[in-house]
């Protein structure tokens, strides 16, 4: 099991150093020796946070258990706003803070020992505003030590499951995915776009929306006159 004073160490290394000076405590030796190397880049703390969770998860060999406990508590977050602005409180107590970590383990069933204790690594850093952004980078590590791409339709309404299913079967076998590569599709609903879709597959992105085709008329029109 690797200790929060370990955890603390995998994040010193993990960031600029001074981006940390002032931020942690002492740290304590590592786990293991061995060097672990992130798939993907991260900035800012929050992504220094999550990239030195992932550092301690392989070291422990404990990534898919810590990959889902992250997730619980990214999903719990996003239901529960007021439980984010409590974890964004600069007056939270010494009680306060194990309370809170307390009842995020329990309510996400978050209880694998990394996890644990990187949640009381952020209470003792004063860091658990931080919480939200880290699961949300966690999950961008995860996702790229899977091969996984991400799709994301946006839609004026939700899409059912057979035409998103459609949708990956087509973009899977196009250049948009490279090979090896998984996709990962997300509906997102945006009203303002009228009809139509608009697809963005990592950095590339097809606008097929009404909204878009409706813009380049206007443009046209305003050209001709």
């Amino acid at each position: 099991m690797l200790s929060r004073q370990a955890l603390l160490r995998s994040a010193r290394t993990a960031a600029p150093h001074r981006a940390l000076i002032g931020q942690i405590r002492t740290f304590a030796a590592p786990a293991s020796s061995e060097k672990v190397k992130p798939p993907v880049a991260l900035f800012g703390l929050d992504g220094t946070y999550a990239t030195a969770l992932y550092t301690a998860a392989v070291k422990t060999s404990s990534l898919e258990p810590t990959a889902k406990g992250l997730a619980a508590l990214g999903n719990l977050l996003q239901k529960d706003l007021k439980l984010v602005t409590i974890l964004e409180a600069p007056t939270l107590s010494a009680a306060d803070k194990s309370a809170v970590v307390a009842e995020l383990q329990k309510s996400a069933g978050a209880s694998g020992e990394t996890v644990k204790n990187f949640l009381a690594t952020l209470a003792e850093n004063n860091r658990l505003g931080l919480l939200p952004g880290v699961c949300n980078k966690f999950g961008e590590l995860m996702s790229a030590a899977r091969g996984e791409v991400e799709m994301v339709v946006t839609s004026a309404q939700p899409l059912d499951n057979k035409t998103l299913s459609r949708l990956e079967a087509a973009v899977q076998k196009s250049s948009y995915v490279g090979a090896g590569k998984k996709l990962k599709v997300k509906n997102t609903v945006n009203p303002d776009i009228v009809g139509g879709l608009v697809v963005e597959v990592g950095d590339r992105t097809i606008d097929l929306s009404v909204s878009s085709k409706l813009a380049k008329m206007n443009k046209l029109l305003t050209e001709t006159l």
